[in-house]
């Protein structure tokens, strides 16, 4: 048995492998000391091999997904040896066999799953000079069947990873990206010789059905060819087949898409909280739908949204529709949908369990309730979604013959396959269901047909079933009556009608349980011939769900339809942010103050002032969340919103420190403004707030004057500049696209009201001593602080003319020559040496009159 073992684990020496003994799985040696540590099982040792102790530990079969779903968290991956021969078939032990290996990235077990979030498989390859090399990505998602190609730089693979989120990414062991290590994700090294252009360009051609991918914009992809080897490789590897549901393919290049850099997903809390939580998030209040496709569609739509406007116009269309038309009797039709995206991708795999065909069946048989509440007419995208719920009328009659009505959860457990749907399954399953029935009548009859009033048709595990006949009834017996065992009073025969009852007794429950099988098998096969369709049902069901949550959050919420012009413009009024007015009403804070934001091609940036907790950031994060809700396909909290071509959302928020990869809070501060700096665009927003303060005073205003002038007239892009700097109110003065904004506040006494509403010009203090006190400082450092404040603004107002941080730094100065001055001429002439003390000093009188002429 260990050699055995040692064989398959040969085959996967980075993986833990789970290998089957009866009602267990067993891990030795390493892989139990590793489970022990990440599990948290017994370690024992049994017995001994090559003449050292097998160190051992075992989880329950019935318990695997538990264990499962703890290893695919920590990003381990787990091979799953089966017992797949008969006991006592051949000597020595029972045959096993890898049947699938779970891996972070291709898990498909809904109970391993996050229902709201697709587990993306991800295959980085570098190609080109190793300094600057070209990066192709290809990722997967195995739950809905969709394959992904994009090239990059070195340098836009953190933008990547952080859009796509990978569970698990695949890196050549001998050129791993340093971007995928610097992410801290769950990584696996795969052989060089799988990321090769010329196996992927057929893989992928052999998987997609198409003689080129010329016609999908992907032939000349050679890096992203290189990472499908690698990844369409490992999915088959891990899955034990082919990919029979992969059959479609998206190719995105960074050109087409909206720039979200990881700073500005985590500054505006897209899909986590700056703590890490998933709520409250803007992904977390859009999210009202009613299935879990649904959700990872919303997903997709945030973090992937286009830079062309048709795709987001066609969804504000399609939500207007709902709208007018109504779209509660869909998404309540919607809450008896299964998940139909897994469930197909399940099917492809053969690994779709009875339950979850009976949901599809449930889903078959609503969509023509649900079809029906799609509105008839107004959006081109809802028409054709609509149409995609046609699925073939032959798989729900298949599934309601073929299914139980309440299946068992797996194949092995029986009670899988409906009753009337085969005619020799349901006579095993009488056989062994109707068994004391059959022995009372037989039993009836013999002593009718004997006159052995005391004959008895019993059972035992021993002997099987036999007729008891007292001692003093023997004479009865007739002829076909076959001695089976003679006790001290009676003795116990077997008739051929019993013998042959008794074979198909005992044998009935596991041929039934075989026949059970073999026609789940064919149920699949059916289901399988049906997988485009049941894709496209997947697809369209999710969609359906993801836009009219949509509507409903603009209904419930009071947003607009945003309006797309080809002038550049952010033009917002009455404006508010989503998440922060919606934690408002739920705590009963008060309303939310809406602002407006212009920024034209005359007004290109916003200085903005204020104090702190006026509102500053809120401010500039709501704009970004529009202009993002916009380009996504949503409404949008405002009154109006107009907007201009854009490529990107920049920002540079809050002050934080990456001290693992050696970088200070400044330091991760001047990283983030130089990328923006090199990225951003004429048609690109960018957020800064309080860039510089990381640094002592004069160089973080040096710093901030010197990027808001670069912003203003190198970028040119749309700029919210927000700083405690009063000098950079100056700012607009010299720079004709730029005006100053402030946060309004009062001052009452000693206290401070915070108004939360963006007025034009520069604000008038930054009331830090006031915010002191609303935070609690004790009352004697607050008047010191005061004190000390008075002192040094009156001490300020007594300093010379204050430096202009905006003018041009100086030349540096010409070269002085002779023939260009000529005080140096004189000097050049002058013999120090030869001169009496009086002619020296008339010398030096005939040289001061000559500078100062």
């Amino acid at each position: 048995m260990m050699a055995q073992y040692l064989r398959i684990k040969a085959e996967f020496p980075d993986t833990l492998v789970f290998y089957r003994m009866g009602d267990f799985y067993e891990v030795f040696y390493d892989d139990a000391r590793k489970a022990n540590a990440l599990l948290d099982i017994t370690l024992t040792v049994r017995g001994q091999s090559a003449g050292e102790p097998v160190v051992m530990a075992g989880v329950p079969v019935n318990a695997l997904e538990s264990y499962l779903s703890k290893l695919i968290k920590l990003g381990e991956a787990v091979a799953i040896a089966e017992q797949v021969g008969e006991v006592g078939a051949t000597k020595g032990p029972v045959e096993r066999k890898v049947v699938r290996v779970v891996t972070p990235g291709t898990v498909t077990d809904t109970e391993l799953l996050a229902d709201k979030q697709d587990s993306i498989l991800l295959a980085v390859a570098s190609t080109g000079a190793r300094a600057k090399p070209t990066l192709g990505l290809a990722w997967l998602s195995l739950t809905q069947g969709q394959l992904g190609l994009a090239e990059c730089s070195a340098e836009e693979l953190p933008s990547w990873l952080a859009r796509l989120s990978p569970a698990e990414v695949l890196v050549d062991r001998e050129r791993q990206p340093a971007g995928v290590l610097v992410a801290r994700l769950p990584i696996t090294n795969r052989p060089s010789w799988q990321f090769d252009t010329a196996l992927g360009l057929r893989k992928l051609c052999e998987q997609l059905g198409v003689a080129s991918l010329q016609g999908l914009n992907a032939q000349e992809l050679a890096a992203a060819q290189a990472a499908a080897a690698a990844l369409l490789s490992y999915a088959e590897h891990t899955q034990g087949r082919a990919l029979a549901h992969v059959k479609s393919l998206q190719v995105q290049r960074a050109s087409e898409l909206l720039d979200l850099p990881p700073a500005t997903q985590r500054n505006l809390e897209l899909t986590q909280t700056l703590r890490g939580e998933t709520s409250p998030t803007l992904l977390s209040l859009l999210d009202s739908c009613r299935t879990g496709m649904g959700s990872r569609a919303l997903r997709q739509w945030l973090l992937h949204p286009k830079r062309e406007r048709s795709e987001a116009v066609a969804r504000h269309d399609a939500i207007a529709t709902f709208l007018s038309h109504g779209f509660e009797g869909l998404r309540e039709a919607l809450r008896q949908v299964s998940d139909v995206e897994r469930i197909a991708a399940r099917v492809a795999l053969r690994q779709v369990r009875p339950r979850e065909l009976a949901g599809l069946r449930a889903t078959l048989l609503t969509l023509p309730a649900l079809q029906s509440q799609v509105p008839p007419s107004g959006s081109a995208l809802l028409q054709s979604l609509g149409d995609g719920l046609l699925a073939s009328p032959h798989l729900a009659e298949l599934l309601s013959r073929a299914i139980a009505e309440e299946p068992a959860v797996l194949v092995r457990d029986g009670g899988v396959i409906a009753p009337g749907f085969d005619a020799e399954l349901d006579e095993l399953r009488g056989i062994s269901q109707n068994c004391d029935a059959y022995l009372l009548d037989l039993e009836a009859r013999e002593r009718a047909r004997t006159g052995i009033g005391n004959l008895r048709v019993q059972y035992n595990k021993v002997h099987g079933f036999y007729i008891e006949v007292t001692t003093g009834q023997l004479d009865k017996v007739p002829m076909d009556f076959q001695r089976r065992q003679t006790l001290k009073n009676a003795e116990r025969f077997i008739t051929p009608e019993l013998k042959s009852f008794e074979d198909k007794a005992l044998s009935a429950q596991e041929r039934a349980l075989s026949r059970e099988k073999a026609l789940y098998e064919l149920v699949i096969d059916e289901l399988i011939n049906e997988l485009p369709a049941l894709t496209r049902l997947g697809r369209a069901l999710a969609s359906l769900d993801a836009l009219a949550a949509l509507a409903e959050r603009a209904a419930t919420l009071g947003w607009a339809r945003p309006e797309f012009v080809p002038q550049p413009c952010i033009d917002i009024q009455a404006g508010r942010h989503p998440v922060v007015e919606m934690r408002l009403r739920e705590t009963g804070a008060g309303e939310f103050m809406a602002n407006d934001c212009r920024l034209d091609a005359r007004t290109r940036m916003q200085v903005i002032t204020g104090p702190n907790m006026g509102g500053k950031s809120t401010f500039m994060r709501q704009v970004a969340l529009i202009c993002l809700l916009a380009a996504m396909g949503a409404y949008v909290p405002a009154r109006s919103c107009r907007l201009g071509p854009m490529d990107a959302i920049h920002t540079r928020i809050g002050a934080a420190d990456d001290l693992a990869n050696a970088q200070s809070t400044f330091m991760l501060e001047m990283t983030e403004a130089a990328a923006i700096l090199h990225g951003a665009t004429e048609q690109s927003l960018v957020l800064m707030d309080e860039i510089g303060r990381g640094t002592s005073t004069f160089d973080g205003l040096a710093l901030a004057g010197a990027i808001a002038s670069h912003l203003h007239d190198k970028c040119r892009a749309f700029t919210l500049f927000a700083t405690h700097y009063f000098e950079l109110t100056e700012f607009p003065v010299r720079h004709t696209q730029a005006v100053n904004m402030h946060v309004s506040a009062a001052e009452s006494g000693d206290d401070i009201v915070f108004l939360h509403e963006i007025q034009p010009g520069p604000a008038s203090r930054s009331y830090g001593v006031q915010v002191a006190r609303l935070a609690g400082m004790p009352g004697s450092l607050v008047r010191q602080a005061r004190a000390t404040l008075e002192a040094l603004e009156a001490k300020a107002g007594e300093a010379e003319t204050q430096i202009d941080l905006f003018a041009a730094p100086p030349e540096p100065p010409a070269a002085v020559t002779e023939a260009t001055h000529p005080l140096l001429e004189a000097l050049h002439d002058l013999d120090p040496d030869a001169l009496s003390p009086r002619e020296a000093l008339e010398q030096l009188y005939k040289l001061k009159q000559m500078a100062r002429a």
